[in-house]
């Protein structure tokens, strides 16, 4: 949910009136806001609001149903979850790709809460906040280019490398051939009789 959401507002009571119900059923209900932990909402995938998942021995499922406290009664105490096919191990929240996202949407609030500070705080023009962010992303590139050093100069020692190994390929082939022909003379019906 997020604070802002006039849904999540609405199903505020009714979530609160399940929760009563958690202990009795044996879950643990919770809520999550997505503004204090965007890194959830990017390992959930979270496209609208409110979203409800259930959790169960590592399996997550979306739920779909009414947003009522019976609805979701029901939905724990006749299992009405086992129905629902569970999110892939590939969206899984904790697979790679969901904690890759994860770290994106983490970025993504930081670059925010910087660029807030930058206009709200120091009084920085909100174009001059970009440049702020423009300059970092050029100087962590060319730091991330001179980090890593693939330049020409190291293509061409690969590419050096490459022919070097082919050219050893090369001789051991010749050496082979050689050796094979001189076993096939040594095995001839005349090679025999010189014997």
């Amino acid at each position: 949910y997020a604070p802002w959401c006039p849904a999540c507002e609405n199903l505020q009571p009714e979530w609160e009136k399940f929760a009563e119900w958690g202990e009795d059923l044996g879950v643990n209900v919770a809520k999550v806001d997505v503004t204090e932990q965007p890194g959830l909402s990017g390992r959930f995938i979270i496209t609208a609001l409110p979203t409800i998942y259930h959790c169960k021995d590592g399996e997550f499922r979306r739920y779909q149903g009414a947003r009522t406290k019976a609805a979701f009664i029901n939905f724990i105490n006749d299992e009405e979850w086992k129905s629902i096919e569970p999110v892939s191990s590939w969206f899984g929240p904790s697979s790679f790709l969901m904690s890759s996202m994860s770290a994106l949407f983490k970025l993504s609030m930081w670059i925010r809460h910087g660029h807030g500070y930058l206009t709200e705080n120091l009084g920085i023009p909100v174009w001059g906040s970009y440049a702020v962010f423009g300059l970092a992303t050029l100087f962590l590139g060319m730091v991330l280019g001179l980090v890593r050093k693939q330049g020409p100069e190291s293509a061409h020692l690969l590419k050096n490398r490459y022919e070097e190994q082919e050219a050893d390929e090369g001789d051991i082939s010749d050496d082979e051939t050689e050796r094979k022909e001189g076993s096939k003379r040594d095995s001839s019906p005349s090679g025999v009789r010189q014997r």
